[in-house]
C-alpha cells in the first residue's frame, strides 16, 4: 500500500497542504484575535485557532489521500499524549506541525512553516515544507532528492575555514541542563543562534545558507520533515551517540543535522 502510494502523484499531498494553509493560516496572519491565542505550557508555548484548525483540515485531507494512514500532530498529541505511540506501530503516519514557529506567527513575523512527514515503521518516506509568506515549498522523499519549489536542493559543505553558522535550541525553551550542554558551542570557529522555526532553519541547512542544526528536544513534529530534507539534500544527521534520529523517540540528545558529515560528527564531538 505504501509502496504504490508513494510511486504515484505525490502532487495531491502538496494540493492538500496549500488548501490547509489558505484556508486556516494565512487569512488569520496578522489578523489574531485575542481569543485565537492560549497557552498550552506556559508563556513560550503558544496555540493559536490557526495551529488546530489547519492540523484538523490536514488530518481529514491526508487520511483520506493514504487509507488506512493516521496523523500524530503536535495539537492531537496534546490533546491526547497516547498519539504518539502510532509513531512505533505499523500504520502509516502522518506527522504534521501547522504552524512551526508560531510565536513568530503570532507576532506577526513570517518566518513560519507547515510541516508534513509520512513515516511507516518508523522510517521517513516524504516530507513537505511549506513556508506561505514567500511561497516556498521544498520537497523530499527517500532516496529521490530534494528540490525547493521544483528545483534541486543540495546542501554542500561549509567553506573551509569559515566559522560554522549553526542554529541551537532558543533558551526561552530550553532547560538549565540542555543551555549547559549546548555551552560546548561556545567555542572559536562556532558561531551559534538561537533557532526560529526549527523548519525553517532545516530548509536553510539543506539550502547551504546554514551550516548545521543542534536541538536538544526530540518532539517529531518539529524535525521529521526537516531531516529527511537534509538528508536527501546531501546532509548528515546523527545524535551525540553517533547514530541517526529516531522519529519513534528514545534518542541520546542532543542531535545535529549538518550539510556533511564531518561538520556533523565535528559539532557533536563538542557536546559529548
Amino acid at each position: 500500500m505504501i509502496d504504490d502510494f508513494l510511486s504515484g502523484d505525490l502532487s495531491d499531498v502538496e494540493e492538500a497542504i496549500r488548501k490547509a494553509v489558505a484556508t486556516e493560516i494565512t487569512p488569520r496572519f496578522r489578523r489574531l484575535a485575542d481569543h485565537e491565542i492560549d497557552q498550552k505550557r506556559g508563556p513560550h508555548d503558544l496555540v493559536t485557532a490557526a495551529d488546530r484548525l489547519a492540523e484538523e483540515h490536514l488530518t481529514a485531507s491526508l487520511t483520506a489521500l493514504l487509507p488506512g494512514s493516521v496523523v500524530v500532530g503536535e495539537e492531537s498529541v496534546h490533546a491526547d499524549p497516547a498519539v504518539y505511540d502510532a509513531l512505533r506501530g505499523d500504520t502509516p503516519v502522518w506527522i504534521v506541525d501547522p504552524v512551526d514557529g508560531t510565536r513568530q506567527f503570532v507576532e506577526g513575523d513570517p518566518g513560519f512553516c507547515t510541516l508534513v512527514a509520512l513515516a511507516h515503521r518508523g522510517e521517513l518516506l516524504a516530507s513537505w515544507t511549506y513556508a506561505p509568506v514567500p511561497d516556498e515549498l521544498a520537497f523530499a522523499v527517500r532516496g529521490g532528492g530534494a528540490r525547493l519549489n521544483g528545483r534541486p536542493l543540495l546542501a554542500g559543505s561549509p567553506e573551509p575555514g569559515a566559522a560554522l553558522r549553526v542554529a541551537i535550541s532558543n533558551p526561552d525553551y530550553s532547560s538549565p541542563e540542555e543551555k549547559r550542554l549546548l555551552l560546548g558551542l561556545s567555542v572559536p570557529g562556532v558561531l551559534p543562534k538561537p533557532c526560529g522555526s526549527a523548519g525553517l532553519e532545516y530548509l536553510r541547512v539543506a539550502r547551504g545558507e546554514l551550516d548545521a542544526t543542534v536541538f536538544s528536544w526530540e518532539y517529531a513534529w518539529d524535525h521529521a520533515a526537516g531531516l529527511l530534507l537534509v538528508t536527501e539534500a546531501g546532509g548528515c544527521q546523527l545524535t551525540v551517540a553517533g547514530r541517526p534520529f529516531s522519529v519513534a523517540g528514545g534518542n541520546t540528545l542532543p542531535f545535529t543535522a549538518a550539510r556533511d558529515e564531518p561538520t556533523a560528527r565535528g559539532l557533536l564531538a563538542l557536546l559529548s
